[in-house]
Order: structure tokens, then sequence, then C-alpha cells
């Protein structure tokens, strides 16, 4: 009978070390898998940005309005 209480403890023991490690490995992935939501929002906003300043650029070049100082021709052409 003790020898089977002993493998009941041993076998306690070992699913308590599993359970440890698994939880372990869950707070990890957890902390992992915040991070690379903050990392897709930040650049979701920045794609946004890019895409709102291209349209600003169409819509001026379309407008006939150069996108800056160096691409506008000199007044003698």
């Amino acid at each position: 009978m003790t020898d089977e209480v002993e493998i009941l403890k041993q076998q306690m023991l070992e699913l308590q070390s599993q359970f440890a490690f698994q939880e372990d490995v869950i707070r990890s992935l957890d902390e992992a898998l915040a991070a690379q939501q903050q990392e897709i929002m930040l650049l979701q906003r920045q794609l946004e940005l890019m895409r709102q300043r291209q349209q600003e650029l169409a819509a001026h070049h379309e407008a006939g309005l150069a996108s800056s100082p160096a691409e506008e021709r000199p007044p003698h052409y």
C-alpha cells in the first residue's frame, strides 16, 4: 500500500511540475501576443497615415499643383 501511495505522490509532483511549466509558457505566449498586437496597431496607424499622405499628394497632382517647390517649373518655361 505504501508503494502505491509513493507512486501517487510521485505522479502528483510530476503533474504539478508540468502544470507550473505550462503556466509559465502560457504567460510568455500571452506577453508575446500582447507585444505583437501593439506592433500591429502601430503599423496599421502608420499605414493609414501613409495612405492619407498618398491621397493628398494625388489630389494635389490632379489639381495641377506641384507637391514640392523642387518639382515646380521656373517661371521662364
